[in-house]
């Protein structure tokens, strides 16, 4: 079969899913025929992206948050306001995405969480049918349960996952727990996209902390604890566009620009990780068995910390204070039952990408 994905631009997991999809569905003699990306001018696309997924990249300039003048959460006032200015942009992306799926005649698009993909489908409903994946589609699901203070966000954020599946034909939900089958209407319950490199890699218990930064805003707070602290070495990576392949922060503290094999390769002999709390790299953490700070900077990754604390795999906080972390280490434990979930994606996976024989629902008005 031939599959087109669509990919929705911020962050890193989004992109780690399609690399591993991809590889995925290549080893099982099904091709994908290109790879469109939502970008922003604020976000470079990752150099690991496109040097490794080795097919077409077809940009367009999709709906992006802001961060705060701090550079730490993102404002949605802000967002909502600078999004609705670029509106006549990103009609022409509408167009570039149905244009693209006739000119490329795949078998099934593939949608990483992209806002405009799912409005495309909701507006003009093209033939070829969509499977839409993220881990955002979990939070739809009875399965999840909120417990934070931001209500009104959390359905915002429940309106928008609709909007990205608009008649879908399935739903695929990520999700850090094996659920045994859950399904919800046309909403699907599935392991991780963990790449061959993360299940791979040999692991062992460093001496420094990793992590990385959704938004520059917390290098500064990460320094700060960092003078504070000279003995502990830090390696966390950013996007920061301009930035250098590495920037020395202090003499204990390196941040380096997303890299594929660096990122996994540091994850790899941590003693620990502090993260914004993306949903890909905590599953990365779990499977290489590191304990885990979470810090979100959004109604998403709270969520997502939310989920993961679940599965007792570490803390969350609302700032870097990489000494809650170092009181944590101690009492994480160790299990295998996340990397027996994760090693179960290739067949079920196959499974669904591959029979697609009835209706797509419309997800607005499956809840």
């Amino acid at each position: 079969m031939k599959y087109l994905f669509v990919v929705q631009g911020e962050g890193r997991g989004h992109y780690t899913q399609a690399l591993s999809l991809k590889n995925m569905l290549e080893n099982n003699g099904h091709e994908v025929v290109a790879v469109m990306v939502g970008t922003s001018a604020k976000r470079k696309l990752p150099d690991f992206f496109t040097q490794k997924i080795d097919a077409e990249i077809i940009q367009f300039q999709s709906p992006n948050f802001l961060p705060t003048p701090k550079g730490k959460s993102s404002s949605l006032v802000g967002s909502i306001i600078y999004n609705l200015l670029l509106l006549p942009v990103y009609f022409a992306s509408l167009i570039s995405i149905k244009r693209t799926l006739k000119v490329k005649q795949a078998d099934v698009v593939i949608n990483f969480y992209e806002l405009l993909c799912g409005i495309t489908y909701g507006l003009f409903n093209p033939e070829t049918p969509m499977i839409s994946i993220a881990h955002q589609y979990y939070f739809l699901t009875q399965a999840f349960h909120y417990s934070g203070n931001n209500n009104f966000q959390f359905r915002l954020l429940n309106f928008y996952s609709r909007l990205t599946a608009m008649n879908a034909l399935k739903v695929l939900a990520l999700s850090f727990r094996d659920e045994n089958g859950l399904q919800y209407g046309n909403i699907y319950v599935v392991p991780p996209l963990l790449r061959k490199e993360v299940i791979n890699k040999k692991t062992k218990t460093g001496e420094y902390i990793h992590g990385y930064l959704l938004n520059s805003g917390y290098a500064k707070e990460l320094r700060n604890w960092s003078l504070n602290n000279p003995e502990q070495t830090l390696h966390f990576f950013w996007d920061k566009k301009g930035a250098n392949k590495t920037t020395l922060l202090t003499r204990s503290l390196t941040m380096h620009t997303l890299s594929d094999c660096e990122f996994l390769n540091y994850m790899a002999d941590s003693k620990a990780y502090a993260t914004t709390a993306g949903f890909e790299s905590v599953c990365e953490a779990m499977y290489m068995q590191k304990p885990i700070l979470m810090i979100p900077t959004h109604i998403e990754q709270e969520c997502n910390a939310i989920d993961a604390m679940c599965s007792n795999v570490g803390i969350t906080e609302n700032e870097f204070n990489i000494d809650t972390l170092l009181e944590f280490i101690p009492h994480y434990n160790k299990t295998l039952e996340f990397k027996f979930w994760a090693h179960t994606a290739e067949s079920l996976f196959l499974n669904e990408l591959t029979k697609i024989e009835f209706e797509p629902t419309n997800i607005l008005a499956t809840f």
